[in-house]
């Protein structure tokens, strides 16, 4: 793995990670905001401890493990990933109401251009704060955006830990289904 000076960490805090999207995907995933390794590699997910790439496996959205580095793949699959706040940080809890406020109207303005039939926030706290929506739980939720389903689904983060990858596994395989129909 590639070691990181600290200037390298800084440079990341300027860059955005391209989207990974196309008109019409099965479901586009969206994340919170890009880390600074996913700033600094341009990969979404990259960080070691994040769960995100096991979990999209073990849940049955793609047929192999796939590495960040490989998230183009994600289109042949009906796949994508973008992220509710694009500025990069090293955590989320260093984004500001106003930047969720922004991300969700921007967000929405993207899934009602590709017109995705499901969107699927990883972060209810994000879902949350972009949306307006303080009782959201993780699942599907009432809110459509033009005919876009949305469904909220738990944070890979390796800092939540109340989520294992088996019990996040089962929660984006309901997703899969879903999405299936």
């Amino acid at each position: 793995m590639t070691r990181f000076t600290r200037e390298k960490w800084e440079a990341a805090c300027d860059r955005l990670a391209p989207d990974v999207v196309a008109g019409g995907l099965r479901v586009l995933f969206c994340g919170i905001n890009p880390g600074l390794m996913t700033a600094a590699t341009g990969h979404h997910f990259a960080r070691p401890g994040n769960r995100f790439w096991p979990v999209l496996h073990l849940s049955g959205f793609t047929p192999r493990l796939l590495k960040p580095a490989e998230q183009q793949e994600l289109l042949s699959y009906g796949l994508g990933i973008t992220n509710v706040v694009a500025r990069a940080t090293a955590r989320a809890d260093e984004l500001t109401a106003r930047e969720y406020q922004d991300g969700g109207r921007l967000l929405a303005e993207k899934v009602t251009r590709l017109k995705p039939h499901w969107l699927a926030v990883v972060g209810v706290t994000a879902y949350r704060a972009a949306f307006d929506d303080r009782k959201a739980a993780v699942g599907p939720q009432e809110r459509v955006i033009g005919d876009t389903r949305v469904w909220v689904l738990p944070n890979p983060s390796g800092l939540n830990a109340h989520w294992t990858a088996a019990t996040m596994a089962e929660e984006f395989a309901r997703l899969r289904v879903a999405a299936e129909d």
